[in-house]
């Protein structure tokens, strides 16, 4: 099974167990991040859109860290003009632990009031006695 998610204006094709490398997010080593999902496969039957609404992808922040120096040269011909600037891009590793669709989530019955019960009981003896 494999998922595909964004981040950063980029998307990521993924499986159980892959770490990727994506745009830097704000969470510390060994936190829990979701992302939302645009597409699931699993065995040749393919979802995309409304019916993968409301899945994640699921992972784990395993580092923080900056990229490769890439250097920036700017220039303006016959003016004597130059700017040399380097650049190191911050990125987040993260180990995806779970993909998995939106479980449905179960409402809640709600409880007999114990006063009731106990109001119930005394009516009950009296008609015994």
């Amino acid at each position: 099974m494999y998922a595909i998610f964004e981040n950063g204006n980029k998307q990521y094709r993924v499986s159980v167990g892959d770490v990727v490398k994506v745009e830097k997010l704000d969470a510390q080593v060994g936190a829990t991040v979701t992302f939302p999902v645009i597409m699931c496969a699993d065995e040749g039957n393919i979802k995309v859109g409304s019916e993968v609404a409301g899945a994640k992808v699921s992972g784990e922040v395993v580092s923080q860290g900056k990229d490769k120096k890439i250097i920036v040269f700017k220039y303006k011909a016959k003016k004597n003009e130059r700017k040399k600037q380097g650049h190191r891009q911050p990125f987040t590793t993260v180990k995806i632990t779970a993909i998995g669709e939106a479980q449905p989530v179960a409402e809640k019955k709600p409880r007999a009031k114990k006063a009731a019960a106990k109001a119930e009981e005394p009516a009950e003896n009296q008609a015994a006695e």
